[in-house]
């Protein structure tokens, strides 16, 4: 992922030409700066508003305008996890369920590491931040790779028999304060329901209820119900906060920087105890890493054997599970 950061020293170059003429006035620092969220790093996460919260923003008829750059917070419960507030991180997957989830560990490739649309509900548990715009009739969702989702809340209706689609067909409707997005016909193939593996399949239906309580904070109730992957429904709840002045989306190609697919293994590596994807990784990296003869001769070794249906140079897909 590469790295931006760019600084807008506006107040710096303001201030001068608004000060009187026979006084030196020094140039103020930056009013502030504008990352783009592939920049440092720390400016994917989000950091709690201090002083008074501040009232909820409304479009003109009437409704919380959701309208923001929203980041996460660290909160204590794992990222990326659908099952975060369940004891022990544990879904209630049917047998089916637990067959499909094993698939997607040993022989399925991570679907957005082979630049396959993550899709809901993966996209309300990611890490990363997210971005909407919100019109009368319809909400943009954008995501940072440079995906997104429209929410229609116009009052039409579902269709009988709709495409079926990673981000499911979505009917958005207010209650109140909350917007209720009404999710069903979504694709069972090539869709994990988050990091970890879990899966989905095409009767899955979801209920997202969005409220922004105070101008700094926008929070969802997920509900998962997937009769034939899992014995009952179940609810995932979290909250983001605002960005910061200047922040916001930028583009991102997800095949331009998919250098290294062919040396993907299946599954997500790692969970940890915390129910954290990415176990196995080493918290810091070497203070000398290997120089490009080393990478050279990994690609002369001989090969693994990979399970049946995978060949070199060629992620392998879902098998269809009907």
């Amino acid at each position: 992922m590469k790295h931006f950061l760019v600084l807008l020293p506006l107040t710096a170059l303001i201030a001068p030409a608004l000060a009187p003429a026979q006084q030196t006035v020094p140039p103020k620092a930056p009013a502030h700066k504008s990352i783009e969220v592939e920049g440092d790093g720390a400016s994917l996460i989000g950091r709690e508003p201090t002083g008074p919260a501040r009232p909820t923003p409304r479009d003109a008829a009437g409704h919380p305008d959701l309208t923001g750059f929203w980041k996460p917070i660290k909160d204590g419960k794992p990222i990326g996890n659908i099952g975060r507030d369940l004891p022990g991180f544990r879904l209630p997957l049917t047998p089916e369920g637990e067959a499909a989830l094993k698939h997607n560990l040993t022989e399925t490739v991570d679907p957005e590491a082979r630049c396959i649309l993550g899709g809901i509900p993966r996209h309300d548990a990611s890490g990363l931040p997210f971005e909407i715009l919100q019109t009368p009739k319809r909400l943009a969702f954008l995501y940072l790779y440079s995906t997104h989702r429209f929410i229609p809340t116009d009052g039409r209706e579902r269709d009988a028999d709709p495409e079926p689609r990673f981000f499911g067909n979505p009917i958005g409707t207010w209650r109140g304060d909350t917007l209720v997005i009404d999710s069903t016909g979504f694709k069972d193939t090539n869709i994990w329901i988050d990091e970890n593996a879990n899966p989905a399949s095409g009767e899955m239906h979801t209920i997202e209820e969005w409220t922004r309580p105070d101008a700094g904070h926008i929070h969802l109730v997920l509900t998962v119900d997937d009769k034939r992957y899992y014995t009952h429904p179940f609810t995932f709840t979290r909250t983001w906060v605002l960005g910061g002045p200047g922040e916001g989306l930028t583009e991102y190609a997800c095949n331009e920087n998919n250098v290294d697919l062919k040396h993907l293994g299946p599954g997500p590596g790692a969970i940890g105890p915390d129910g954290n994807r990415g176990a196995d990784i080493p918290k810091t990296l070497p203070d000398n890493p290997p120089p490009p003869e080393f990478y050279e001769q990994q690609e002369k070794a001989p090969k693994p054997a990979l399970p049946v249906g995978q060949g070199h140079g060629e992620a392998p897909h879902d098998k269809p599970r009907g």
